[in-house]
């Protein structure tokens, strides 16, 4: 049987086949159709299948990763969505946190309210900090707020009430009165969405959910009839910003748990490779079409957090801690007002994509600048599936580059890269030296179709001694979804102080959580045997207002109905220790004498996926064998153009040790390795690449 991992990018939809029985993994990519991304998908499956004379009734698994919520929040657009909540609270989603996080830069503003104001109708109800009822909810209001909504052509609800995380009765009876006026239109209630203290990151999650729920149910319609078509019986899944993967009906309910889906994909895949290579200090260096993803693997585990802004609106679900920047192989070259040259965030995207791919593109883009210093192929791509047109890439760095600015093309060209590399790099010490990592203990992970083009400029730059390159990088995502497990949080905000006396009534909280992790496990259909579970607590000194978040497990606790939940949060003692080495590690100190807030309590559910092993990947002969050609390549003002060996990469022996310079080519992706760097391949495939004069220590 076969599996199939599925990434949907801005430039390209990536594809992963692997044979369970053999090990055996093929790769494929497509052009993104961005008006209708299963459209894509759709031919790309059917290639894979074909190519490899598989039949639709031997696909086992479909996972895929979708940037569709993403690009509707960024995009604005989103549903029609209009908001009931508690009455003096419809002007939370505007005032915010007052937060600046551009503080001198007067350019910067808030991005548009997500719900116009004539949308936000307040009703009569109010439940107080501990679940109590304090005012009886008004169903008349409720049913007049329906009907206003549906006269204006309001294609979302939702409804968000003051602490309904403690008492969700008055959430519900809203939704089944707004059901009942206005059939068919997609509802949001915060309790569900989001079961969390502080409403205005509450009602911001709720009110993005609601905005790109009802458009992403139709395009999961779509994508589910284009997989019946092509004849696979299993119902696909979708991978989400935890790293895991959920069936189609709850992507439905909650699909603004899709927002980092993709990149989230790439970091659990680069995650598994580096504890299969003994390398658990990762940065992963994700560089498609139209972004720079970034993120840490540390210990072999990624780093995850519940906080984050997407587009400019606070999206708090549990999600893999990745930063993310405009830049890509898309991203445009252009001159500001005062003539300096600057390199994105806009994107050409798919359509038209760069002047080199000669799909109507008109502004020169990153990718232009790697063919006009033909460190990319000049004369085709995609094992030759895909034309180049080298001289309209040069003559649009000339008109437009160069000849405003007074530089040669190379100079042009070379400038354009060095400013996507310090953007890169930027995003890299967001993640890193900012937070206390030394890069120096860290390896670049470069993957997405031009992660291997910039990754030794980029490591260079940051300190990084050692850049490793996985086989096909440019399906590193797609390839990321076939190692990742099903999985769902869930989550109950309890504020109360921590003491052994109150330890009971929190087991009590994890009991419930339980349960509903085992139903929603039931109705993922996970085998009993393959459930397990993670448990954590969100807490603080009291007096602070932001927490670090506990492990109250090691290895996760078995899901078995016989389960004794309270051993598997263990006894007030273990949380008290634990809490204190977490404080320490994230804030450098503890203080003794100060009592311990716990704020919420969650619960990852885990249904665990039969996996293909990575199987190591041997292939033989010599390095010469692999040669396919020698061309002029430029590598910057000291060296100039160089005469360079271009390896295919899917030929380089096993073992093969090598300097550069030199290019390898491959279907998703083509690797510089710097002049002087040393090179090699390991078992599995993965290019390891040291840089000739590392800064910093030595790699751990």
């Amino acid at each position: 049987m076969y599996r199939i991992g599925i990434d949907v990018g801005g430039t390209f939809t990536d594809f992963t086949m692997i044979d369970e029985d053999a090990g055996v993994v093929h790769f494929h990519k497509v052009p993104s159709t961005p008006h209708d991304p299963s459209e894509a998908i759709a031919t790309g499956i059917g290639q894979l299948l074909a190519d490899h004379g598989v039949a639709p009734s031997q696909v086992s698994h479909v996972g895929h990763g979708t940037t569709v919520a993403t690009n509707l929040i960024i995009e604005r657009k989103g549903a029609r969505v209009g908001l009931i909540t508690t009455r003096g609270f419809r002007d939370v989603l505007e005032i915010g946190r007052q937060t600046r996080p551009h503080l001198y830069d007067y350019s910067v503003g808030k991005p548009p309210v997500a719900v116009p104001r004539e949308f936000r109708i307040e009703v009569d109800e109010r439940v107080n900090a501990a679940g109590e009822v304090l005012t009886a909810l008004d169903e008349a209001q409720v049913r007049a707020a329906a009907r206003q909504f549906a006269q204006a052509g309001i294609d979302a609800v939702t409804i968000c009430f003051l602490h309904a995380y403690r008492n969700p009765a008055h959430e519900r009876r809203a939704a089944q009165i707004v059901a009942e006026e206005m059939p068919g239109t997609y509802i949001s209630q915060s309790s569900d969405v989001l079961p969390e203290f502080r409403e205005y990151e509450r009602l911001s999650t709720t009110v993005l959910n609601a905005a790109v729920g009802p458009k992403m149910a139709r395009y999961l319609e779509r994508f589910l009839a284009r997989v019946r078509e092509l004849d696979i019986n299993h119902e696909p899944h979708t991978i989400h910003s935890n790293g895991g993967l959920m069936s189609i009906a709850t992507v439905r309910q909650y699909p603004v748990r899709t927002c980092l889906s993709g990149p989230a994909a790439g970091v659990v895949g680069a995650a598994a490779v580096g504890r299969a290579i003994g390398s658990l200090n990762l940065v992963t260096f994700d560089v498609g079409g139209t972004s720079t993803d970034v993120s840490l693997v540390c210990d072999g585990r990624p780093l995850f957090t519940s906080h984050r802004h997407v587009a400019g609106y606070p999206v708090k679900t549990p999600m893999v801690d990745i930063h993310v920047i405009g830049a890509g192989g898309g991203s445009i070259a252009w001159l500001d007002d005062a003539g300096a040259l600057k390199v994105g965030p806009h994107s050409a995207g798919a359509v038209p994509g760069p002047v080199g791919y000669g799909r109507g593109g008109q502004e020169p883009t990153i990718t232009d600048a790697e063919i006009a210093l033909q460190r990319l192929n000049p004369v085709a791509l995609l094992n030759g599936r895909m034309p180049v047109h080298a001289e309209a890439a040069r003559r649009v760095i000339e008109e437009r580059v160069a000849e405003p600015l007074g530089l040669g093309k190379e100079d042009a060209a070379e400038g354009i890269l060095r400013i996507a590399a310090a953007n890169m790099s930027r995003a890299i010490r967001a993640v890193s030296t900012e937070r206390g990592y030394d890069l120096s203990r860290f390896a670049l992970y470069a993957y997405g179709g031009a992660g291997p083009l910039h990754a030794v400029e980029v490591a260079e730059e940051c300190g990084i001694p050692t850049v490793i390159v996985p086989q096909e990088p440019g399906t590193m995502c797609a390839r990321g979804i076939l190692l990742s497990d099903i999985s769902f949080d869930f989550v109950r905000s309890e504020i109360s102080l921590a003491s052994e006396a109150a330890w009971p009534s929190i087991t009590a909280i994890f009991d419930d959580l339980r349960k509903q992790a085992q139903d929603w496990l039931s109705d993922e259909r996970v085998d009993p045997a393959l459930r397990v579970c993670h448990a954590a607590i969100d807490a603080r000194y009291e007096g602070q207002n932001f927490e670090v978040q506990v492990s109250l497990d090691d290895a996760g606790v078995a899901l078995s109905t016989e389960h004794d939940m309270t051993t598997g949060v263990g006894s007030y003692a273990e949380f008290a220790r634990r809490f204190a080495e977490a404080h320490e590690r994230e804030y450098g100190y503890i203080v003794d004498d100060r009592k311990v807030q716990i704020i919420n309590c969650r619960m990852q559910a885990v249904g665990q996926v039969v996996k293909a092993p990575l199987a190591p990947r041997h292939i033989g002969g010599e390095l010469q064998d692999a040669l396919l050609s020698r061309r002029q390549t430029y590598f910057g003002p000291v060296h100039g153009w160089l005469d360079t060996p271009v390896y295919d990469r899917d030929r380089v022996p096993t073992g093969a040790h090598f300097t550069g310079p030199a290019l390898l080519e491959e279907m998703s992706s083509t690797t510089v390795v710097g002049v002087g760097h040393e090179a090699s391949v390991d078992d599995y495939g993965n290019l390891i690449i040291h840089l000739q004069r590392p800064q910093g220590g030595s790699h751990e």
